[in-house]
């Protein structure tokens, strides 16, 4: 019981205080500019993506089966359909009026892919230590690492949706708050179910496939249509391959 919730702590502390640093220098930031709101989307589904190719689909390939993965990135993609449309339901309402609520859907749609996203992030942390406490700790430093400019990616297009900071806040730390679920979950199966950290891993990339192609990329190019956010897709993927290096 105590490496439970040594592990579940561990977990719960690295993904969210990497999310809540982003989200704080998110919200922190003074310009609203469309160029750099642009290219903060950009980098953050150049990131995704880099994450989805060389980390979690590859990982997923590696413990399970091929039709496995396939379901379990159809099911991320699905979901992350289903939340997008009741997002834009609950959001697109008198409340926002007068705001950009493309900026404010994407925001929390990112929001929601991430916690998923940190689910799976979690099961390694608590896999990890069931191996080895280096491996754990390697991989708790790395999730935390990456999960700052993720912080920023869903704070930046909240705040200048019309959000409030406090909810704006509120919704980034809940966002990491799954990774300590994951630790938790990582804890108990160990290695001894690899299947089921392969759909998960899969599910995580579906759902962030679907952010980065379907939210980011096009909700960047409304705002700027220039090189720029050319640019930080690539700059966001090249430091998703040093993250996971």
């Amino acid at each position: 019981m105590e490496y439970l919730i040594r592990t579940t702590i561990i977990g719960l502390f690295f993904g969210t205080f990497g999310t809540t640093l982003g989200g704080i220098i998110g919200v922190c930031l003074k310009t609203t500019s469309k160029k750099f709101l642009s290219f903060i989307l950009s980098l953050a589904s150049g990131l995704m993506l880099s994450v989805v190719c060389f980390d979690l689909v590859p990982e997923a390939l590696e413990i399970g089966k091929l039709s496995t993965v396939i379901l379990g990135i159809l099911l991320g993609v699905i979901t992350m359909i289903a939340c997008d449309i009741l997002v834009q339901k609950k959001f697109n309402t008198e409340q926002y009026i007068g705001k950009n609520n493309n900026l404010l859907k994407t925001g929390i749609i990112v929001s929601i892919g991430l916690a998923l996203h940190n689910f799976p992030e979690g099961l390694a942390i608590g896999s990890g230590f069931g191996a080895s406490i280096k491996l754990g700790y390697s991989l708790a430093i790395a999730i935390l690492l990456h999960d700052i400019p993720e912080g920023i990616s869903m704070a930046v297009p909240m705040k200048n949706g019309g959000m409030k900071t406090y909810k704006v806040i509120i919704y980034v730390i809940l966002s990491g708050i799954t990774t300590g679920i994951g630790a938790f979950f990582g804890a108990i199966v160990g290695t001894s179910t690899k299947e089921v950290i392969s759909i998960c891993l899969a599910f995580a990339a579906g759902a962030m496939l679907y952010i980065g192609t379907g939210e980011l990329i096009p909700e960047s190019n409304k705002l700027y249509q220039g090189k720029l956010s050319s640019i930080g897709n690539v700059i966001g993927f090249i430091l998703g391959i040093l993250a996971v290096i």
